[in-house]
């Protein structure tokens, strides 16, 4: 499912890729923002989210994300001006994943607590259990774990995330597996990531995934240009917190820069 924003002046575009168990419907500030300043946009619901058919939170192979990534930014692409991508979370794995996997020419990168690896895995049983499980009944669900107070300090977004129906609280056997293995391949060779300028954005106080982990991929990237901004005691979703002004200013001064 992929959608476009054009902006009346198109001085580039910008494909956002949401993270797991959310929508793109909760990028509507930030899409806003991009077309008032002058970018096209194009995003929507990755597979087994939103408003997508098929199984939520479930997807059989990963490569189903980069096959999705890579037609939107062929759509990106079609308008003639500069293609920048923001991953956010697992949406960052994804963009990750796509860029080493598919040949996009793009100005620039923005990664927003990519996930590289998780805050609090599963217990050792559980995750013998997920191993069996996702060859034997790939689909079998449970809880993802994601709450509303780890993601942001904002009480009101907590308040929107717990209210809204295409939020998703549950992932399968499946999923589970596919993520783990797409997030070992991103560090084991980081050295496959093309030399993009890349700006990765990291929460100091994340509850979500391991912020270590990216710093780890950060380490190994052989590129000319790279940035990396630690937001301390910041969240999660650095563009949900109360800083998300400063966030927005920092990620456009980045595109900016870049253009």
């Amino acid at each position: 499912m992929m959608k476009n924003w054009m902006s009346e002046r198109g001085r580039g575009t910008v494909i956002i890729i949401h993270g797991a168990g959310e929508h793109h419907g909760r990028y509507e500030w930030i899409i806003d923002r991009l077309n008032q300043q002058g970018f096209h946009v194009v995003s929507g619901d990755l597979p087994g989210h939103g408003r997508t058919r098929g199984k939520r939170g479930h997807v059989d192979r990963f490569d189903q994300y980069i096959d999705t990534i890579y037609a939107w930014y062929k759509e990106a692409a079609s308008y003639d001006v500069p293609v920048f991508l923001f991953g956010h979370s697992m949406g960052g794995l994804i963009t990750i994943r796509t860029l080493m996997e598919k040949f996009m020419p793009v100005q620039g990168v923005i990664l927003s607590s990519p996930c590289l690896g998780l805050y609090d895995y599963p217990g050792r049983m559980q995750e013998m259990a997920t191993r069996m499980m996702h060859r034997v009944t790939p689909t079998l669900s449970s809880k993802s774990g994601l709450k509303a107070e780890h993601i942001t300090r904002d009480p009101e977004v907590r308040a929107d995330y717990q209210q809204d129906e295409l939020n998703i609280t549950t992932v399968t056997a499946r999923w589970y597996q596919e993520m783990i293995k797409a997030m070992k391949t991103s560090l084991l060779h980081a050295e496959r990531y093309p030399n993009v300028p890349t700006l990765l954005m990291q929460a100091g106080e994340d509850y979500v995934v391991d912020q270590y982990a990216a710093h780890r991929w950060f380490n190994r990237l052989e590129i000319a240009d790279r940035a990396l901004k630690e937001w301390d005691g910041l969240y999660h979703e650095l563009l949900n917190e109360p800083e998300r002004e400063e966030v927005f200013r920092f990620m456009m001064n980045f595109v900016h820069q870049r253009l």
